[in-house]
């Protein structure tokens, strides 16, 4: 069972004052979290941050990747509770209408109303001003860099990290045009090491059954036959929001919409680069959400995200608890 207590060692050393001797306390480990891509299914680190603050758990670095780095730049702002709420009052209406379409060209969404709900929550808020050390993974366009923004505006930023390439508008930061950071990084390890983590503890949001590889050899002759209609709900008045549907949700014969294509498309290659990088530098813990049967564009099931981030967390807190007994002895012998 899990049962470390924190506060046994929780400072590096510490001592007495007015000349008096060194008093040494045990050193705990710097424990960093690394939050995953995976658009609504985001929403289930909500569940895990709190479930680590439930049993006390320090964490001293967030790294986060588009959706991660939403909820971490919020936990790292003080703000996790105000970002629960906001979740948890989303339906498939109020989603429909935080949508404004883009007429740039760039993107099918502007984002101005989601980044309008970003700055009414953070708004002047500096990424090396914050309390938690926390750096968000953009990727740079035409040269394909990988991006840690570590300082300056947490709203840029936190934009800049989930500008889904087609769906959002590109973000400038610092001279840069920048997208989703999931095209680079969509689990940010690494990130979280270079910012002095020792721990690492890693929330993967599409490592289920979804996307694993597999072998369709031929597809019977059906090709012809007329699909199945299903029934469709009534679209909402405005012509927008009828647009918005028709590009986000199904068609009568269940053909995805154009935005669903390409978010499907793209996450099955950040799937494939999830493991890679996973593979290469993998976390020291893993927590693998169970969120198959949860849609991308499915914002608004945020009570069912949240339980099951929780639950996903509690999977872990043995594997945690035994990395930092680990990590305490490898100080105390070296």
């Amino acid at each position: 069972m899990f049962g470390l207590n924190w506060k046994n060692y929780d400072r590096p050393e510490s001592a007495a004052g007015g000349g008096g001797a060194v008093v040494k306390t045990e050193r705990r480990p710097r424990i960093g979290l690394a939050l995953g891509a995976g658009a609504a299914r985001g929403w289930s680190h909500i569940g895990v941050l709190q479930e680590l603050d439930a049993r006390k758990i320090p964490i001293d670095v967030i790294a986060g990747s588009s959706i991660g780095a939403v909820v971490g730049g919020c936990y790292a702002g003080g703000k996790l509770a105000e970002l629960e709420t906001f979740a948890r009052s989303l339906t498939k209406r109020r989603m429909i209408s935080l949508m404004d379409l883009s007429f740039s060209g760039a993107g099918m969404l502007a984002g101005s109303k989601l980044r309008d709900e970003l700055h009414r929550t953070l708004a002047g808020r500096r990424i090396e001003d914050l309390p938690i050390r926390f750096g968000a993974v953009a990727t740079e366009i035409g040269l394909g860099h990988e991006v840690w923004l570590r300082r300056g505006d947490l709203v840029q930023a936190i934009r800049a990290s989930y500008a889904l390439p087609g769906i959002f508008e590109p973000v400038r930061f610092d001279d840069r045009w920048l997208f989703d950071g999931a095209l680079v990084n969509p689990v940010p390890v690494t990130l979280c090491r270079a910012m002095g983590a020792e721990i690492v503890v890693a929330v993967n949001l599409i490592g289920d059954a979804a996307y694993r590889g597999a072998l369709i050899s031929d597809l019977g002759g059906n090709g012809d036959a007329p699909p199945t209609a299903k029934k469709e709900e009534p679209p909402p008045p405005s012509s927008e929001a009828r647009r918005l549907r028709r590009q986000f949700l199904p068609g009568a014969n269940g053909a995805p919409g154009i935005a669903t294509a390409l978010l499907e498309a793209f996450n099955i290659t950040q799937d494939r680069i999830a493991r890679s990088r996973l593979a290469g530098d993998p976390p020291d813990v893993l927590i693998n959400t169970r969120l198959a049967k949860i849609g991308f564009f499915e914002f608004h099931r945020a009570d069912e995200l949240i339980a099951l981030g929780r639950e996903a967390a509690r999977r872990a807190l043995d594997d945690i608890a035994e990395m930092a007994a680990l990590e305490r002895k490898l100080h105390e012998t070296a």
